[in-house]
């Protein structure tokens, strides 16, 4: 199973256009097994010494620049990062869905079922990127709370 995730993430690599190496397969795997975006700090603390500090902030913006990762903020302004939709693309993102953002344990999900709806602009505008974030307790933090009250 391990071995068809490493190809799958060398797939996507090679996909666009980046060379395949050990920092960048890791951070794939790690954004790749969770179900919530995940910070810069977050995949540090998760990673341990593999990677500094410095070739992370580099693959993370080499992974948004191809259009692997997008950028959601949290509620304090830090940048979390998820895995684009398949039709993503070098400075061409499609991720018109909803975030949610758990306001008791800051875990940032993307909605994908739930697309933004095409926005028209005045003459002479040109969006470059729209985010719609729902605010609210995620079903984990509404399972404990729940749990605690019984």
């Amino acid at each position: 199973m391990r071995e068809e995730k490493v190809k799958t993430f060398e797939n996507i690599l090679r996909k666009h256009a980046l060379k395949v190496t050990l920092p960048r397969l890791t951070v794939l795997e790690k954004i790749f097994n969770k179900d919530t975006a995940t910070s810069q700090p977050e995949l540090e603390k998760s990673i341990g010494d593999d990677i500094d500090r410095v070739t992370l902030y580099r693959v993370l913006s080499a992974f948004e620049e191809k259009g692997i990762i997008h950028k959601i903020f949290d509620l304090h302004g830090t940048a979390t990062y998820a895995l684009c939709s398949t039709q993503c693309k070098v400075h061409e993102h499609h991720d018109e869905h909803v975030h949610f953002t758990c306001s008791n344990c800051n875990s940032v999900y993307c909605l994908e079922e739930i697309k933004l709806p095409n926005i028209s602009t005045p003459s002479g505008f040109t969006i470059d990127q729209v985010s719609v974030n729902a605010i609210g307790i995620c079903n984990k933090c509404k399972a404990i709370k729940g749990a605690s009250m019984a």
